[in-house]
């Protein structure tokens, strides 16, 4: 028997290392446009002024392209072969987000759909536009209304198959492709996620507070941190799993395919006082390639010193101290606070 255009579809999604390929319509998430008002509202979005513009693209995708017909969803896994909350006990150590320890998967996400889209041009014809977090797309929307997994109450896509490591992507397309049912919701009465979090930035299952986030802080965020909040920063400085990696169903996750995704050695646990003396030519050239690079030199330090001022390690204090008058305002108030703090 023939095997139908989806069909091969999913097999050739597979084929390029995704876990999981489905197919919702762009219309498909009308819940959408006034769940995205009442987060803005609230003022949750902090300084992500970005997610404010073009609202209307970013809550109905058929308005982003109304001669698309389809869209297909991929997720693709980065599940961690190291216990990431492991640093956390070494308060010497920086912890950075599992996603961030080795190469930008923007890129090697990107080139996986963008062979996909060409296969499905060389099949069927047809148009494609492809997305992986860079566009006014409501992703893990789209995710859930595909059947690829729910949004969890910590808001991230959850799945029974493969749990909740993963990126997502999608390809649009002008090809008429048979939907699949929408994921129910499988979260129950776990609090796992929620409780979790070091900083309290779920106000509400299902609901973030990106003002209250570590990753947003760590990353997102201009300026100094408030005070507040630097304490629970712990050695957290550049994004945080605590969440993800509390979700029950990890227990079905599924290794990553891509050996580009594993850990590199030096970024597992680096030492706080290595990282705290880069200038900015040498974080240029330890985080080329990574997505830690994008946030530069002074906002990276930033979170190095707050982990210092966290870290109850006298012998850290020195290489605050050297900070004090760092060209950097924001860089030279947070190496005085570390300072303090160590004192």
């Amino acid at each position: 028997m023939t095997q139908t255009l989806k069909e091969r579809l999913i097999s050739q999604a597979l084929s390029e290392g995704f876990v999981s390929c489905r197919v919702c319509r762009p219309w498909d998430i009308p819940e959408v446009p006034a769940r995205l008002d009442a987060f803005l509202q609230a003022g949750y979005h902090g300084q992500m002024g970005w997610m404010a513009e073009r609202t209307h693209w970013r809550g109905d995708p058929s308005a982003l392209w109304p001669e698309a017909r389809s869209v297909i969803m991929l997720a693709e896994s980065y599940t961690p072969d190291h216990d990431p909350t492991e640093v956390l006990n070494h308060p010497d150590r920086g912890a950075i987000s599992v996603y961030a320890q080795n190469k930008d998967y923007h890129d090697l996400v990107k080139k996986r759909l963008k062979r996909l889209a060409r296969w499905l041009i060389a099949e069927a014809g047809g148009e494609v536009k492809v997305f992986v977090d860079t566009a006014p797309v409501p992703e893990k929307a789209l995710g859930h209304a595909a059947g690829l997994g729910w949004q969890g109450k910590h808001t991230n896509l959850v799945s029974r198959d493969w749990g909740n490591w993963s990126f997502i992507g999608s390809v649009f397309t002008t090809i008429e492709l048979p939907a699949d049912p929408s994921e129910v919701d499988h979260c129950g009465s776990c609090r796992a996620c929620l409780d979790s979090c070091p900083t309290d930035a779920f106000p509400a299952p299902y609901q973030l507070d990106a003002r209250r986030c570590i990753s947003y802080l760590t990353i997102e965020h201009k300026g100094p941190v408030d005070e507040e909040l630097r304490q629970k920063l712990g050695n957290r400085i550049y994004g945080c799993d605590d969440c993800l990696a509390a979700c029950p169903w990890n227990k079905f996750a599924v290794a990553a395919s891509d050996i580009r995704y594993a850990a590199r050695e030096d970024l597992k646990a680096p030492k706080l006082a290595e990282l705290v003396a880069l200038d900015d030519a040498g974080f240029r050239q330890k985080f080329s390639g990574s997505p830690i690079k994008r946030i530069g030199r002074d906002r990276f330090v930033r979170n190095v010193l707050y982990a210092i001022g966290n870290s109850g390690a006298a012998s850290l204090r020195s290489a605050a101290q050297a900070l004090i008058h760092d060209p950097d305002a924001t860089v030279a108030d947070a190496a005085r606070w570390a300072v303090k703090r160590l004192s």
